[in-house]
């Protein structure tokens, strides 16, 4: 989706009801396009109109909240509470299965502990041999897991003084006003995620700044590095497992 220049916008207690609505109506297109991208890649039962209505909500806390005096473009801030709107929604239907959960908490900590004992991020064909498990179904593991990762990588670090979970956007913009304890535990948990995406295989990275970053929708990345849709899909998955591993790794120790 097309990115155009932003117009300023101040905070929404300065603007009238009329104003609000023209906002709200001028990024509803986007909301919409946010749900579908992730509709996509979630199970068939649930409705991409359930994550639009909550998108709308995102993006009126957003209005809400913005705060222009931060060097943050709106739609980057509007992004992370549109989004993270529709997360809670998603979490609210309670969509994973306990077994899927169980799943997902299998293969992070597989890939996290065989990357301790090589000492580098382990092969697919290298996890499946140590979960004593065929290739066929690690990969049928992958494709059960592959919708909680578009949930897990929102969810990858924590802000503690905040107690307040931080998308993968969050932790890597920088926030003018934030105290210097919130400021320094923000610095040191991008630091860790920025290391942790660096130690990524490099198509596995390259996925991950084609699909969050550009924006992508994973048959467009397939496009691009000339693979299927579906090995694209495997890739985004087994990137968030090892990185959820190493952060929660990080955040532990």
């Amino acid at each position: 989706m097309g990115t155009t220049a932003e117009k300023p916008i101040v905070r929404s207690t300065t603007l009238s009801a009329a104003e609000r609505e023209q906002l709200i109506i001028r990024y509803a297109p986007w909301v919409k396009f946010i749900a579908l991208r992730m509709a996509a890649k979630l199970p068939a039962h649930i409705q991409a109109e359930d994550l639009i209505g909550a998108g709308i909500i995102g993006l009126i806390d957003a209005l809400d909240k913005f705060n222009p005096a931060r060097e943050v473009q709106f739609k980057t801030y509007a992004q992370i509470r549109i989004q993270g709107s529709m997360k809670d929604e998603l979490r609210a239907l309670d969509w994973a299965s306990r077994s899927v959960r169980q799943k997902a908490k299998r293969l992070e900590q597989a890939y996290a502990a065989l990357e301790q004992d090589l000492g580098r991020p382990p092969s697919a064909e290298e996890v499946a041999s140590s979960m004593g498990i065929p290739m066929a179904a690690f990969e049928e593991m992958l494709d059960d897991v592959k919708g909680t990762s578009l949930v897990s990588l929102e969810e990858i670090g924590q802000t503690v003084a905040a107690e307040e979970k931080s998308s993968l956007l969050d932790v890597l913009l920088s926030r003018q006003d934030q105290d210097p304890l919130e400021a320094l535990n923000l610095q040191d948990l991008k630091k860790a995620l920025v290391r942790a995406i660096e130690e990524l295989p490099e198509k596995e990275r390259l996925v991950l700044s084609l699909y969050y970053f550009d924006e992508l929708t994973m048959k467009e990345v397939g496009k691009v590095l000339n693979l299927t849709e579906s090995r694209i899909s495997q890739l985004h998955t087994q990137a968030v497992l090892r990185l959820r591993g190493k952060l929660n790794a990080y955040l532990a120790g």
